[in-house]
């Protein structure tokens, strides 16, 4: 076997994802997953730091792609509409290709408590960046700690009907729906991009 295979990490994601389905997340070992996609467990370690890591890599990527379109925004950008700028950038991150992962991997994820803890405390973390990431903007309070609680919310809420069996919208269009449901509850009449209808 040679050392370097060509797209290793996406083997042993694949792998461990059907592992992980088929027998359990806790039944489930490393060298396992390492030889289900005809690599070494070292190599497996080259990429991931343990087999939890399969399914929450990415942290820091996952936070700037709300907290990006956020510092990139014009100064006097109001706070819902940052927001909404958030949740577009979150459907650039999820395309239609990605959904059968996600599909798989929260499934997963709904089966193990120990991994709805981390999945619940990575929503935790972007709720305290994004407040944080608004208030650096001059937000005031309540204002950001609700704005971030709202984005946070409205992601969740998008992405666990973008899984949804039979759904086929694009992430932001589900996101941009709630948002619009969302405003009429506080400014009916209106839309997030702030024109009355």
């Amino acid at each position: 076997m040679s050392r370097w295979q060509p797209d290793a990490r996406g083997r042993l994601e694949q792998a461990a994802l059907e592992l992980f389905r088929d027998r359990g997340f806790a039944e489930t070992t490393v060298p396992e997953i390492a030889a289900r996609a005809g690599l070494t467990p070292r190599t497996f370690f080259r990429h991931f730091a343990d087999k939890r890591e399969v399914l929450f890599a990415g942290q820091d990527d996952f936070l700037a792609l709300f907290i990006d379109p956020i510092t990139a925004a014009p100064e006097d950008t109001a706070p819902f509409e940052l927001i909404a700028r958030s949740l577009d950038a979150a459907g650039d991150y999820f395309p239609h290709d990605r959904r059968p992962f996600s599909r798989v991997r929260q499934t997963i994820i709904d089966a193990e408590p120990s991994l709805g803890e981390r999945e619940l405390g990575k929503l935790a973390t972007l709720k305290v960046r994004l407040g944080e990431v608004l208030r650096d903007r001059g937000v005031p309070e309540p204002a950001a700690t609700l704005a971030a609680e709202t984005g946070v919310t409205v992601f969740h809420l998008s992405f666990q009907q973008w899984i949804a069996p039979g759904e086929d919208r694009s992430l932001a269009t589900i996101a941009r729906e709630r948002l619009d449901a969302l405003t009429s509850l506080v400014a009916p009449g209106r839309s997030v991009g702030g024109t009355s209808e």
